[in-house]
């Protein structure tokens, strides 16, 4: 892609995004460039004994309990078993279920227990980041499929090893990025990539959440029920310390990446779809800090990423967890810049705009619900839960909204200004070798040493 200046005409162009956004509210040819989505009531609407999806749920706190009731409300899905590290969490779990479906689920503590089970058609993954590589490659390999959390892996490699491991096995692997299957989104990502407001040559994530200080805590005996030789897993071996623990692992980096790649993943997604780019950026310059708070955390609560592609196309991302205000009313999503004009989108509602007066166009009020041929209703719905459960039932990779391989050419991207952030330095990198440029320190957190027997290969 040649980014250059247009020389269409005002009145050309406005003409011109009218004609997309009526491509869209037609079903036309444009909207095909968003990734085909079955809608949700057609494999709800198979019935009978040999497609009910019977599911574990692995990782049961927090998302995991989300994952459970929302799955388990789908028609035809049974929730099994339930899995945890932490015994401590069953019985509340179990007591959410009671009215969404029939019989209660059973436990288990070690996934490899639930993993020899084959009545178990796929499982669900929302365990802390540095499990769901490990957890993704042993169930497909048990001949589950499997619906991920974002984001889908605790380093590069590991992501390389999880599409590698789906291809391989052919079960179906999601990641849990569920703006790939809501309709207003879709539509956005249509009429960028249609021409809507000319050559997309900037792409924007905004992450402006406050977190508060975690303080610190003395490291503790293992509390009771608690399986913690499990829980860190491929993790270095460590005192147990409650702070590093139930949420908080979030903010280390043994675990997790911080919030550029907990709510950013969803936002880096967005950017790159809207880019409608596959291919890694060329240069990242990533900088930031832990700022006024004294604590236990080692990831930035402040951090700005500028992530520039062999074309010269730009991604920028930026995390704000103090005080701020919006930027353009958003505190968590995305703007994107055209030559011809530039697109705001907040949740599922978006904007167009152009000239120098900032023209209203197309948006999110303006196309017609029709506008996505797979509609998949609701005020911008689309329930990623059951685009899955609709995968599993066809057997199909590629009815996913968002399979593994595009979950991790997303997640790349935070991992890539992580790894700028934490050396210091600008970095470039070789999309060909997917190694940096001449810098050994930078390549060494492409991966991480696993401590056996939970080594990813």
């Amino acid at each position: 892609m040649s980014v250059r200046r247009s020389s269409t005409s005002r009145r050309e162009f406005m003409a011109r995004s009218a004609r997309a956004a009526a491509g869209l509210a037609a079903g036309g040819t444009l909207a095909a460039k968003v990734s085909a989505l079955p809608a949700p009531s057609a494999g709800a609407g198979i019935q009978g004994a040999n497609d009910r999806v019977v599911m574990a749920v692995i990782g049961i706190r927090s998302r995991g309990a989300q994952l459970m009731t929302g799955f388990a409300g789908l028609p035809g899905v049974h929730i099994k078993t339930i899995v945890d590290v932490d015994e401590n969490l069953f019985a509340d779990t179990i007591a959410r279920l009671e009215g969404i479906q029939d019989t209660p689920p059973g436990t288990a503590w070690d996934l490899r227990r639930m993993l020899e089970d084959r009545d178990i058609d796929a499982v669900a993954i929302a365990t802390p980041n540095h499990w769901h590589a490990l957890a993704t490659i042993w169930s497909v390999e048990a001949g589950k499929h499997v619906y991920s959390e974002k984001p889908c892996c605790h380093n590069i490699f590991e992501g390389h090893r999880m599409v590698e491991a789906q291809a391989r096995t052919g079960r179906v692997v999601a990641v849990g990025m569920q703006n790939r299957s809501l309709r207003n989104v879709r539509q956005a990502m249509a009429f960028l990539h249609s021409g809507g407001i000319g050559e997309v040559y900037m792409a924007k994530g905004l992450c402006f959440k406050p977190r508060d200080s975690i303080g610190r805590f003395p490291d503790s005996p293992v509390p009771e029920g608690v399986h913690y030789d499990l829980w860190l897993g491929p993790a270095p071996e460590r005192p147990f310390n409650q702070n590093r623990f139930h949420y908080n692992w979030h903010w280390h980096w043994d675990y997790g990446c911080g919030d550029i790649g907990n709510q950013g993943p969803h936002q880096w997604d967005i950017a790159r779809w809207g880019l409608d780019i596959d291919e890694p950026p060329r240069f990242i310059h990533s900088a930031g800090g832990y700022f006024a708070f004294d604590s236990a955390q080692e990831t930035p609560n402040t951090q700005t990423a500028v992530l520039e592609y062999a074309d010269g196309r730009i991604l920028q991302f930026e995390v704000r967890g103090l005080y701020t205000g919006a930027e353009d009313g958003i505190r968590i999503g995305n703007l994107f810049f055209g030559t011809e004009g530039w697109l705001h989108l907040d949740g599922t509602n978006w904007q167009s705009y152009f000239g120098r007066e900032n023209e209203p166009g197309p948006g999110s009020d303006t196309v017609e619900a029709a506008a996505d041929p797979m509609n998949l209703g609701g005020s911008g719905g689309g329930n990623h839960f059951a685009n899955f459960i609709y995968a599993v039932r066809t057997g199909n990779q590629a009815d996913l909204t968002c399979p593994v391989a595009t979950g991790f050419r997303s997640d790349r991207l935070h991992h890539l200004a992580n790894i700028s952030y934490r050396v210091g330095r600008k970095l470039e990198y070789d999309p060909i070798r997917e190694r940096f440029v001449s810098d050994r320190e930078a390549d060494a957190l492409l991966t991480r040493e696993y401590r056996r027997p939970y080594v990813v290969r």
